[in-house]
């Protein structure tokens, strides 16, 4: 299994929930440590990528980060 892509800016879902009540996090900053973004509560982390990569459950895609209701 290819592992997807993660970059500055993506999308991801953590497999343990953040006490705010969701589990979506974006890359603010990607190095050999890393700043995640809480998408429900604006906190950030900073987490070091190997716990990360473990961590991550799904990487969104963009056409599913985003809010996006155009489809009518």
């Amino acid at each position: 299994m290819i592992a997807p892509e993660i970059h500055l800016g993506s999308v991801v879902v953590l497999k343990k929930g953040h006490p705010c009540g969701t589990n979506k996090w974006e890359i603010v900053r990607f190095g050999a440590d890393c700043k995640i973004k809480c998408l429900g509560c604006g906190r950030i982390v900073l987490i070091d990528r190997p716990t990360l990569k473990k961590a991550i459950k799904k990487v969104m895609d963009e056409s599913n980060a985003g809010i996006n209701e155009s489809n009518h």
